[in-house]
């Protein structure tokens, strides 16, 4: 077991996975300038410039530009100074999350926007595929049909995309400290080591796959589906557990209460987890976004929830912001597997979770009580990203 894993561990809730790795590797590059030099170099992403000072921070906050409705926060700032000149680079990492939508972009336009600097970088390394064409279109293709974002984005920012596997082969090549051995077994403990190869796990995946898309779809159907709308006024059916999948890992039934701010979710969660050890949970979440107006009255009917059920409902988030914050009432699918017929027993539970959250509290003035509630028959997959990508129902 990994040292940083052990830590990581410790903290309770949703584990900051992401912001905890990027604490460490940002304190060991500042430690080992040259690995961080060689790395850029490796990719083209600086040339050989004689940099006498070099700054790296964190969680830097950026205040929004005219035409943003948020302030920012970079996982990595690197400052890289001749003496003369200085380059800057933004890196935005991701482990086991996607990009939320337009934040790149928007990155891009506050990197443009720095005073005195020489050349402006943006980097996107991630652990997951997540192709992002169109970043490199919007801040360095002089093409005329986006001539427009040139000149929006002008100076121009260099965008590089780039993977965690390839900085883990990259890194072992010149482990030659401890820290770096523990940020090694970290990365392979969190999937960040795999190779551009077929395992045999993929294989069995690529096997298996409808078989086990079958047997989760059976669990989800038509008696559960009804009773979950009756219960809370609608539900989003055809393809969007499958876009779910693979955003947030998740395959889920579910209905918003007030446009993408808040919704609930039945079905399968975690799906891709870190490791071969963990499993899927199983049941049903609920969830609001950090910035609805309801938000403080909903955290407050969520916290009673807690308080009055600690051993059957799971709290996640919702004494932090700004953050996505949800309950969960939830097995894991390791309960299920001693049972002679597991999909009954997991239907079974399905209809139960949809009873429990129903009847958390008597008097309990959730949306559903009071607010139109959105049905959908066949969602639109932009907007159902938007929840997608900024929600935590898949961690």
């Amino acid at each position: 077991m990994s040292l940083f894993t052990n830590l990581l561990n410790l903290h309770s809730g949703t584990k900051p996975r992401e912001d905890f790795f990027t604490e460490i590797i940002a304190y060991f590059l500042s430690l080992n300038n040259d690995i961080l030099l060689d790395w850029l170099k490796h990719h083209s992403i600086i040339s050989n410039d004689n940099y006498s000072s070099i700054k790296i921070s964190t969680q830097q906050e950026h205040q929004a530009l005219a035409i943003h409705t948020e302030d920012s926060r970079l996982d990595i700032v690197v400052e890289l100074s001749t003496g003369l000149n200085t380059d800057v680079i933004f890196i935005e990492s991701k482990i086991g999350s996607t990009e939320i939508p337009g934040q790149l972009k928007k990155y891009a336009e506050i990197l443009s926007k720095l005073p005195n600097v020489r050349h402006r970088i943006l980097i996107y390394i991630t652990r997951d595929y997540d192709p992002k064409e169109e970043i490199k279109q919007y801040a360095c293709d002089p093409k005329p049909a986006i001539k427009e974002y040139c000149l929006e984005l002008s100076p121009k920012i260099n965008f590089f995309q780039l993977r965690w596997y390839r900085f883990y082969g990259f890194l072992k090549e010149r482990a030659s400290d401890i820290l770096a051995q523990e940020i090694l077994i970290f990365m392979r403990n969190n999937r960040m080591s795999h190779t551009n190869q077929f395992s045999s796990v993929d294989l069995l995946t690529m096997v298996n796959y409808n078989k086990t898309l079958n047997l989760m779809e059976s669990t989800l159907n038509e008696e559960v589906q009804q009773k979950f709308k009756l219960a809370f006024g609608g539900v989003i059916s055809g393809a969007a557990s499958m876009t779910q999948w693979k955003w947030s890992n998740r395959y889920i039934i579910y209905t918003k209460f007030s446009g993408n701010n808040f919704w609930c979710g039945l079905g399968y969660f975690n799906l891709n987890p870190d490791n071969l050890t963990e499993y899927p949970y199983l049941g049903i979440c609920l969830e609001v976004s950090s910035g609805f107006v309801e938000r403080p009255k909903i955290i407050k009917s969520m916290q009673k929830v807690i308080n009055d059920k600690p051993n059957i409902w799971t709290p996640e988030n919702l004494t932090i912001l700004p953050a996505w914050s949800a309950i969960f009432y939830r097995k894991s699918l390791q309960e299920f597997l001693s049972e002679k017929d597991q999909l009954s027993a997991i239907k079974d539970f399905f209809l139960k979770s949809i009873d429990e959250l129903k009847n958390i509290h008597p008097d309990f003035s959730f949306p559903w009580k009071g607010v139109s509630i959105e049905t959908v028959t066949e969602p639109d997959k932009e907007e159902e990203r938007d929840i997608l990508s900024s929600s935590i129902g898949g961690v």
